[in-house]
């Protein structure tokens, strides 16, 4: 079963995409339309509604990024941008969440126009390569700490942040199963361990009474109507986010959009060997062109920020290095719309030690880091640290460049710093100046 379906890639030629590969990647990012639309609906959003905003947007960003971009890279609601549009703006700040939905879309703009203008592929070049590597290790550590959360295995806890979780529970119990045998199925090399492991988890979820399994169609489809998006298609409002003055929340929202996207993409694809020999992704601007887009069409939509996800390593540790994984995982989002309740029965606890695998295997980039030297060292762990610590890949980021200019800087080797990194410095500092936190 190794080519179920080809069409006209974006280069123009021909390409297959294995069924277990598309599956891998989407049955990782599913968890999205399940979940987000659960933090938007306290802000008010209907869930229906902000249910079928992030299917649309999911489906739409993903197929542009297959077909335009020719990247095996999903694109959906950023889990942490969510957050950020929920308890932040609207319920932090008191604003509407048409309000906020303006905000949104005005930093999609922003976003656009930096993608459009030498100033994007400026910033992009003035990551200097130890960031470059760090960032897909960072990646890969966050994706892990998900993992690790989902599963029950690690929870907050009011006086260490986090602890230890209840080993004895049936969700975790189910969880370990899942990773053990995931495990030995990686090991083993196993073609489509990825997707067998959830599959058999979901099983053992089952099994345990962690999951239900189906008992009736309905529970299967769903005949969800677009009629649904009424509530929130084109219910944004530029004017109310223009007049609050909201430069602080526009900032965050491209700047988090940003460092995000360049984030996710660079690692995720130096994990796919998609990077040329300088470290650069081509075509980069195109997908950039698609995460810019994506959040003004998911704005109209009803749904915040749209970014690519970095689960789409488990796509790409399948064999994903096309688009058309992209386009099949786009479809699949489309099909959700009416599979809803067949969605929600693959639990946490499935999808949880895929993540942690997948961590697993983007760590070997830590290699490449230069620990030798204190200079490369310092910004390297704080990029790889503080990703899954602030819980955004962004922030990360954020760190590891301040960490870079400053170690540089005060050790007498600022001439190694490029103008780029001095000025992106000061904007991180800006961007932590204006930005409220968690």
């Amino acid at each position: 079963m190794r080519t179920v379906v080809g069409i006209t890639g974006a280069s123009g030629g021909i390409y297959g995409v294995r069924l277990l590969e598309v599956l891998s990647d989407w049955g990782t990012n599913c968890k999205t339309i399940d979940e987000n639309p659960n933090i938007l609906a306290d802000t008010g959003i209907p869930r229906d509604a902000a249910f079928v905003a992030t299917a649309l947007a999911s489906a739409f960003a993903t197929l542009f990024m297959g077909l335009y971009a020719n990247y095996p890279i999903a694109v959906a609601p950023g889990m942490g941008l969510n957050a950020y549009f929920t308890y932040a703006v609207v319920k932090g700040l008191g604003l509407s969440w048409q309000a906020a939905l303006g905000a949104v879309f005005i930093s999609g703009v922003i976003f656009f126009l930096l993608m459009v203008t030498k100033i994007r592929q400026i910033i992009i070049d003035g990551v200097p390569q130890v960031l470059r590597v760090s960032i897909g290790v960072g990646i890969g550590l966050f994706i892990a700490f998900i993992g690790l959360k989902n599963a029950g295995v690690v929870v907050s806890n009011p006086a260490t942040f986090v602890a230890l979780g209840d080993m004895k529970s049936p969700g975790v119990l189910v969880a370990v199963f899942g990773l053990a045998f995931t495990g030995y199925l990686l090991a083993r090399k196993v073609k489509g361990s990825l997707l067998i492991g959830m599959v058999a988890t979901t099983i053992m979820a089952m099994l345990a009474g962690v999951t239900k399994a189906p008992t009736s169609l309905s529970q299967v489809v769903s005949l969800t109507s677009v009629n649904n998006l009424a509530p929130t298609f084109l219910k944004l409002d530029i004017g109310a986010a223009l007049n609050y003055g909201l430069i602080s929340i526009i900032f965050a929202f491209t700047f988090v959009d940003l460092f995000d996207n360049v984030g996710t993409l660079i690692g995720v694809s130096r994990k796919g060997g998609l990077l040329d020999e300088s470290g650069r992704l081509p075509r980069i601007n195109k997908a950039l062109f698609v995460d810019s887009t994506g959040t003004m069409v998911g704005s109209l939509l009803g749904t915040s920020t749209v970014t690519s996800y970095i689960e789409s390593a488990a796509g790409i540790q399948e064999g994903g290095r096309t688009g058309l994984t992209a386009v099949v995982v786009g479809l699949l989002f489309i099909l959700a719309l009416f599979f809803a309740p067949l969605v929600v029965v693959v639990p946490a606890q499935a999808t949880a030690p895929i993540l942690m695998l997948v961590g697993v295997l983007m760590m070997g980039e830590v290699a490449n880091v230069k620990f030798d030297d204190f200079t490369e060292a310092f910004p390297a762990f704080l990029t790889i640290v503080m990703m899954p610590l602030t819980f955004s890949i962004a922030q990360g980021l954020a760190f590891g460049f301040m960490g870079y200019t400053f170690i540089k800087a005060v050790t007498g080797r600022g001439k190694e710093v490029s103008p780029v990194m001095y000025v992106l410095t000061a904007l991180m500092i800006v961007h932590f100046a204006l930005t409220r936190g968690a």
